[in-house]
């Protein structure tokens, strides 16, 4: 993995290669490349130039034809280039043979967002996600490693000498650690799924904040509930879930999730090793899906996004569109486009403010859409369950009626089926009349 450098006092310097294949269009390549050079940004590397290469047909050993290989090669020697990265994946082959051409680290916008990733984790459950997609990268990437390094030392072959015995070590060493990891990690799913069979108890939804990363949802989260999360205007400054407490209009109480951010081309490998963080979306009950409204790729952001929450099966889920900073739009119509096409769209700006009122207005609205009306008799000697109906639902009439309550009241679907025995069609006109109800 190329070193990820926070703060460099000199930059190393990359030359950044797109391709555009028949059916792309121009203008979204253009604006693919240009996201790759935030993220080459984010790792503390300078862009010395950038190209696009039209490409009929993908070849086997280069990507490309070797004729345009050759000029990319030479600009970079020429742009004095230290590194040369593609927005699109390399094989293991093409990466060793993009090498041996320029001489020069060869990686792939994959390895970028896995250096990144490697640079926010901060918590230990990040730090093994992590790793683990490194080490699935890296793995059929070790004769690469080897062969380079046989280059530098001078030696004229690999096979059968040193570096392959040394080769079958490190592969074996690598695959052990990836064993060790998926353990360690299916310790802290079981430990996650400890914490949300409690938090499940109580009787308090959750919304999980999803989108694009650079959204603005850890603004979002801190506007909305006061919590100290990091915001930095960068990249994937997030990765480890923060969870809140957010108190909706009406004094109702729900679960507000900050999640990792997506991006296109999000390698499958993260979404494989953040199984355990994006477990907090797939059994979040609401989404709020954070798009930057003031992004001229707003729309390609959304479908991003939408093809992970596919992924992991979150994509049915009800959800608020919040279109955030809106502070920042010099025209108004993209973004109206953007809310016609959504169920529940929301204008925001998490920054100044703006909007938010609506925004929890629709959350209130979307926790009682998930409610189910129900009538009951409860026997007086079960409190219990008159207790938890208050604490968990809405209730909307009440009465005592000899060794009964009667209760009319909003149940979470969930808890509704629980009781079905001491459900009832509907309150005893007897109990309304005297309530003044008829």
């Amino acid at each position: 993995m190329y070193e990820v450098l926070e703060n460099p006092e000199s930059a190393v310097c990359a030359y950044l290669v797109g391709l555009k294949g028949p059916e792309d269009a121009r203008a979204s390549v253009e604006e693919h490349l240009d996201e790759l050079r935030l993220l080459t940004g984010t790792m503390g590397l300078a862009v010395a130039g950038a190209e696009i290469v039209s490409l009929s047909r993908p070849t086997p050993d280069l990507l490309i034809g070797r004729g345009k290989a050759e000029a990319i090669a030479e600009q970079c020697r020429q742009q004095g280039a230290d590194c040369l990265i593609f927005d699109d994946d390399l094989s293991p082959t093409q990466q060793r043979n993009w090498e041996k051409l320029s001489d020069l680290c060869v990686i792939d916008r994959r390895e970028v967002i896995l250096d990144i990733f490697a640079a926010r984790a901060r918590t230990q459950e990040a730090r093994l996600q992590v790793r683990l997609a490194q080490l699935e990268y890296s793995l059929p990437r070790l004769r690469r490693a080897w062969t380079h390094l046989e280059r530098q030392r001078g030696g004229g072959g690999f096979r059968g000498g040193g570096g392959e015995h040394q080769l079958e070590l490190d592969q074996r060493q690598a695959r052990n650690e990836i064993a060790v990891i998926r353990r360690r990690l299916s310790e802290v799913r079981r430990r996650r799924d400890v914490q949300r069979r409690s938090r499940s108890a109580k009787p308090v939804p959750n919304a999980a904040i999803v989108g694009y990363t650079n959204a603005g949802k850890s603004t979002l989260l801190r506007a909305l509930t006061g919590a100290e999360t990091l915001v930095e205007d960068k990249l994937f400054a997030t990765l480890d879930p923060l969870t809140r407490r957010l108190r909706l209009p009406g004094g109702r109480d729900m679960l507000v999730t900050d999640t990792v951010g997506f991006i296109r081309k999000l390698p499958h490998d993260l979404v494989e090793a953040f199984k355990a963080t994006l477990e907090e979306t797939r059994l979040a009950d609401f989404l709020i899906h954070v798009v930057d409204a003031s992004h001229p790729g707003a729309a390609d952001q959304i479908a991003a996004t939408n093809a992970v929450l596919r992924e992991i099966g979150a994509f049915d889920k009800p959800t608020i569109l919040a279109l955030n900073k809106i502070d920042r739009l010099a025209d108004a119509a993209p973004v109206r486009a953007l809310a016609e096409a959504a169920e529940t769209p929301c204008l925001i700006s998490a920054e100044t403010g703006e909007g938010l009122d609506g925004l929890l207005d629709a959350l209130a609205r979307l926790r009682l859409s998930e409610l189910e009306a129900v009538v009951m008799e409860v026997p007086a000697s079960r409190y219990d369950v008159v207790a938890r109906i208050h604490r968990e639902g809405d209730v909307l009439f009440e009465s005592y009626a000899g060794e009964s309550v009667w209760l009319e009241a909003r149940l979470p679907r969930r808890l509704a089926g629980q009781w079905r025995d001491l459900r009832r069609e509907a309150l005893p006109t007897d109990l309304l009349a005297a309530a003044g109800a008829l």
